[in-house]
């Protein structure tokens, strides 16, 4: 039997947690501190673009594999099915072990089991700073649909120093190992090839305890948002093991407690059923419930299949504001001024039922307020509020459409067998 992961919340009072808006400020923040490893660098992510922005982070990986450093790079089978063949022979020449998770190849998209994703955004460097939010590696001002943007996308991430990076550390560790070994292990090897890899891990972590202190830990720490300090934070996980409900619970919780006001941004929005209760029964009981999602057209379920759960809300009294300055990729939310979460999960089918994702909860105030502060500047600057009556009298045509884009999300779903 394999181990079962885990997530543990750190030590109250030793988290130093830095809210970053966008590529603009992730990938600074990022290069500087794989230029500063020492030991080891692991890097997943969903999408990685050998733009001008994503050469910049590749560029720091092979200095890192150049000098010595182990560096491990795991990116999605669907948000990057291929290297390109000059950075396949760079990566490999260097050093670099990179990895394409689970390609769909040519029949994988009509195979439901070929639908599990890894789309969590997670970057360790020497097991002492973490990175983890929505961000892929990819130019904030590029799309590959539509061409250039006048504006970035609106995403978030969080840089992280204190006891979590642990919890990140094993969790990378622990994927790694799943991915690339344990298919090329007899059954009777996988514990002990499991618990070899833990003692390497720990061995690692208190090697580089006993290090001088990170000379680019105060620099980094300026980018971006101030960073809270001795911040309650928690790493939340969604896979198809141990975690398959753990970050929709965490949003369950936090909603169903709200007092005062409940504010989320989500690029991919459908939530489930308990979800929509929650929000329309926290929206009963007086809290202000703000959404804020996708405005722009990107994808035909995406865009129509979400709407038709916008009636029932919006009947709620729940505030739907739409995005429209450039694409929303957020996954973020605040709850009361003291409870925030960043990450990479969407509340769709996809991301809480099929996809490998990793959320950063956070209760410190200084830190929600900050998310907060940005939320609602992103709605008074490029967001668009929907009015319930206009939505009432939308054309029978997009409704047929808003149908059409639901019931094949659901027959997607029976036929992995899963219900929502």
């Amino acid at each position: 039997m394999l181990p079962q992961s885990r997530t543990t919340t750190g030590m109250a009072g030793l988290h130093q947690i830095t809210l970053l808006q966008g590529g603009q400020e992730l990938f600074p923040a990022l290069r500087q501190a794989i230029d500063a490893a020492r030991h080891e660098v692991r890097l997943e992510t969903y999408i990685f673009d050998f733009d001008a922005a994503g050469e910049v982070i590749a560029e720091a990986l092979v200095r890192a594999a150049d000098r010595g450093v182990q560096v491990y790079l795991a990116m999605d089978g669907v948000g990057t099915p291929r290297l390109p063949p000059l950075w396949a022979r760079r990566f490999d020449d260097s050093g670099v072990l990179w990895h394409v998770f689970q390609p769909l190849g040519r029949w994988g998209a009509v195979i439901p089991s070929r639908w599990r994703r890894l789309h969590r955004k997670m970057c360790i460097v020497d097991g002492e700073i973490g990175f983890c939010g929505g961000i892929n590696i990819m130019d904030d001002f590029l799309d590959p649909s539509v061409g250039p943007l006048h504006q970035p996308r609106l995403d978030f991430a969080v840089r992280v120093t204190g006891p979590l990076v642990q919890d990140m550390l094993e969790t990378a560790a622990r994927f790694w190992w799943r991915m690339t070994v344990a298919s090329e292990l007899r059954e009777r090897e996988l514990p002990a090839a499991w618990r070899a890899l833990q003692q390497r891990v720990r061995g690692a972590m208190m090697t580089r305890r006993q290090d001088a202190a990170d000379p680019d830990d105060e620099q980094a720490s300026q980018m971006g948002s101030l960073p809270a300090l001795g911040a309650r934070a928690e790493l939340v996980l969604r896979d198809n093991l141990r975690n398959r409900r753990r970050i929709e619970r965490a949003y369950l919780k936090a909603i169903g407690t709200a007092r005062s006001e409940v504010i989320i941004a989500n690029a991919y929005f459908l939530p489930g059923a308990r979800l929509r209760k929650a929000l329309v029964m926290a929206a009963g009981r007086g809290v202000r419930v703000r959404l804020l999602l996708q405005g722009r057209y990107e994808y035909f379920l995406q865009y129509h299949g979400s709407r038709p759960v916008y009636g029932a809300l919006l009947a709620a009294g729940v505030e739907i504001h739409e995005y429209a300055a450039s694409f929303l990729h957020a996954k973020v939310a605040v709850v009361d001024g003291r409870w925030a979460t960043v990450g990479s999960s969407n509340l769709d089918p996809l991301s809480l039922l099929l996809a490998r994702e990793a959320n950063i909860v956070v209760r410190n105030r200084a830190f929600a307020e900050d998310l907060r502060q940005r939320l609602e500047q992103a709605m008074v600057q490029g967001g668009r509020r929907v009015d319930a009556q206009a939505f009432a009298n939308r054309s029978w045509r997009l409704r047929a459409l808003e149908q059409l884009a639901f019931g094949v999300m659901r027959l997607g779903l029976m036929l992995v067998g899963r219900r929502y």
